[in-house]
């Protein structure tokens, strides 16, 4: 069974004895070599021990786990976040694809996350999931500039958001329509995404199709209602959705 040397980082004492009791009773694959409480004992920590995975708190008395790794030249390790907290930082790491765990953590979900890390390590696109994250965290990506990583069976893809004409839902997979009629089935339900690309004047018209209002060329009312998009794909549009679409149409957004 392949192992991994892990950094606790919180700033709580009874988390980080928490964090370390439940992945020794749950996870034999994870070996502690180390633990830090503050960004400034995480960044030495980090360069004597060299750990292979970091658990990471993102809210800390000296900064937030993001700051940590804006500071790192490198980030030679996988990333597990830890927070209390839902906040806007969760979605930037959703946006990134990384993983992470809900304070008080749920040992089924640290299985899941700890499960992943072996994958992960065979995947060239972490350092790209990283870099994506800092990219939002700092706010570099405008509005119209900004990206999205997307799981695939085989990898992860960078995608520009501006680029998604609409998504399709799959059972539990999502199908991406692109320009360039390119798709990428994505390996998250259309309900995620759903919660991720609202604020970018995405759409849920029906339980299986959410829209990028851009691309919207045409509604058309007869027939039940359907939309006409960009790439020429009609999209159906239920009875409970129509009203809503025809607020943003109104409303020109």
């Amino acid at each position: 069974m392949k192992t991994f040397r892990a950094l606790i980082v919180d700033d709580i004492e009874n988390s980080r004895i928490t964090l370390a009791h439940d992945l020794k009773e749950y996870c034999p694959e994870i070996n502690i070599v180390g633990e830090a409480d503050s960004v400034k004992s995480a960044l030495e920590k980090i360069g004597t021990l060299k750990p292979e995975v970091v658990f990471l708190d993102i809210q800390m008395g000296d900064g937030t786990g993001f700051d940590l790794l804006t500071q790192l030249k490198e980030i030679p390790f996988q990333i597990i976040f830890t927070t209390a907290l839902d906040s806007y930082g969760i979605k930037a790491i959703k946006y990134s694809a990384l993983d992470y765990l809900l304070k008080p953590i749920d040992p089924d979900e640290l299985i899941k996350a700890v499960g992943k890390l072996t994958q992960n390590e065979k995947s060239k696109t972490i350092q790209d999931s990283i870099n994506l994250l800092i990219e939002n965290m700092k706010g570099a990506a405008q509005p119209g500039n900004k990206r999205i990583a997307i799981h695939s069976l085989e990898k992860v893809h960078m995608i520009h958001i501006d680029d998604i004409i609409r998504c399709e839902s799959q059972g539990a997979y999502t199908i991406f329509h692109l320009k360039q009629k390119e798709q990428i089935l994505a390996t998250k339900n259309l309900k995620e995404f759903e919660e991720l690309l609202a604020p970018h004047n995405f759409i849920r018209v029906h339980h299986s199709h959410l829209i990028n209002f851009a691309y919207l060329k045409e509604y058309v009312k007869k027939d039940g209602g359907y939309a006409i998009m960009a790439d020429k794909s009609e999209v159906p549009v239920s009875f409970r959705k129509k009203n809503s679409l025809l607020d943003m149409i109104d409303k020109g957004l």
